[in-house]
């Protein structure tokens, strides 16, 4: 899985649905996930209400918040079957690209909540979509009718 953070609230329960629907088609299922805010988590979600596991890859960047001080990765992470933490010196986006980039290799198909954009942060949707690509790996795109993106910025934007 690697889909979109700052999703519109609304968008959450289209999204749900369609990777359900996706999951459905592939029996047993099993997910590798970043359990990013946004796609990722309801990834979890989905795996979760198919009757499915997960295994999550945590980017843990060197300096920020340490994943267990968020309540909703913590629950999450209880149900999954491993955990790989993945920590790369230098800016945040290099720990995301790595952890992406893991994940890929994990997977048969990559399931992708993505509006198509090829614009966006290192290690994001976007790149690790191209990636997979590059890997040979089947990507299955999910964006339904009326899903749409908060405007914001995932990562803080390097000046100079």
């Amino acid at each position: 899985m690697t889909g979109h953070i700052g999703l519109e609230p609304s968008a959450r329960r289209l999204i749900r649905g369609a990777i359900v629907k996706e999951l459905r088609k592939h029996r047993p299922v099993h997910g590798v996930t970043c359990l990013a805010d946004g796609a990722d988590r309801i990834f979890a979600e989905a795996v979760r209400a198919c009757r499915g596991t997960f295994e999550a890859v945590l980017p843990v960047p060197e300096i920020g918040a340490a994943p267990e001080e968020d309540r909703d990765l913590r629950d999450l992470l209880r149900h999954a079957t491993d955990v790989t933490k993945i920590t790369v010196p230098g800016l945040p986006e290099l720990s995301y690209e790595a952890a992406s980039r893991e994940v890929v290799e994990r997977c048969d198909l990559l399931l992708a909540v993505w509006d198509g954009s090829p614009e966006g942060a290192r290690g994001g949707t976007a790149e690790t979509v191209a990636f997979a690509v590059s890997r040979g790996k089947t990507v299955e795109r999910i964006w339904p009718e009326g899903a749409r993106r908060l405007q914001i910025s995932p990562f803080p934007v390097p000046v100079g």
